[in-house]
């Protein structure tokens, strides 16, 4: 049954998140408790010596943080909600389904699982400074006081998973045990989270509909282009450490559930289309990476079995 859904979760929850994007938006508020709750089973299979931090590990960070401060500025003077919305797409951590996707691929899963606990905890700083500097939190407040209004929001929902697996772990290592046997639950709280996510991202286009379609294609786009951009980087970046895999999903495929939230919270809503279409083209992208995969595992299979049965 997980094996069907594994492979059509995306179509499924597309069609179910437009078809009820009515009915579905009014679970919008429980996202940030979705999203602890993947960091939460994600955090309590990685071990410290996964998230030591090396030369591969600040080069990616600095692609993250970095690359997406530099980008925005320069897509700014473009327009605004393009640069919010690529510069989301750039900022936004990796994905706690990156490990699952990395592991099918024949990546290392410990790999990519430490990076992305290393990019959703430091996240959690940047993420409040970002947001602070070209964000709105709907009140007249200067930078720092922003900065501490979205960081006392962010924090919690980053960082308490990991203190509960921390904290845990000493009290009750059997329970932590439990969870780390049972990640497929972290796969439903992901179907779950990407239906609310379509149903949030078609609410928004229908409420706006007046507004510039040239402007919503152009920030699809833009998001296509990012998105194939950092997994063609990632592998290249990745392939210099033995990495190729990790390099391309610790870099391309998003923690979009989180980038939509932190967007529609404090950025233009428009913006949100970045970070929304991105669910897709990561999709399509991991799509096409696990068919090539598989196709090449089937050529090898055959023609490993020519060459027994011509000995």
């Amino acid at each position: 049954m997980q094996n069907i859904l594994e492979r059509y979760i995306l179509p499924i929850a597309m069609v179910i998140g437009i078809t009820l994007h009515k009915q579905l938006y009014v679970f919008s508020p429980f996202l940030p408790i979705l999203i602890s709750l993947m960091l939460f089973i994600t955090y309590s299979r990685i071990s410290w010596k996964d998230i030591q931090l090396t030369k591969f590990h600040y080069i990616l960070l600095s692609i993250q943080y970095l690359g997406s401060a530099i980008v925005y500025l320069i897509l700014q003077l473009i327009n605004e909600s393009i640069a919010q919305a690529v510069m989301i797409c750039i900022l936004a951590s990796t994905a706690t389904s990156a490990p699952v996707i990395a592991g099918i691929l024949g990546g290392n899963i410990a790999t990519v699982a430490g990076y992305s606990m290393i990019s959703n905890i430091t996240l959690s700083v940047v993420a409040p400074i970002f947001l602070s500097w070209i964000g709105n939190t709907g009140t007249s407040i200067n930078f720092i006081e922003s900065f501490w209004l979205i960081l006392l929001k962010v924090l919690p929902v980053l960082i308490l998973p990991l203190v509960l697996v921390l904290s845990l772990r000493k009290i009750t290592p059997i329970f932590i045990k439990k969870v780390r046997s049972a990640q497929n639950i972290s796969f439903y709280l992901w179907a779950i989270s990407l239906t609310i996510v379509f149903s949030q991202v078609t609410q928004f286009v229908i409420s706006h509909h007046n507004d510039s379609f040239i402007l919503e294609i152009t920030i699809a786009l833009a998001s296509l282009i990012t998105c194939l951009l950092q997994f063609y980087f990632g592998r290249k970046i990745g392939r210099k450490f033995d990495r190729t895999i990790a390099g391309g999903q610790g870099l391309g495929q998003k923690n979009t559930v989180l980038a939509i939230w932190l967007t529609q919270t404090y950025l233009n809503p428009i913006a949100t289309l970045g970070p929304g279409t991105y669910v897709l083209w990561q999709n399509l992208v991991n799509s096409w990476q696990i068919w090539k995969k598989k196709h090449k595992d089937n050529i090898e299979k055959h023609m490993a079995e020519t060459k027994s049965k011509s000995e």
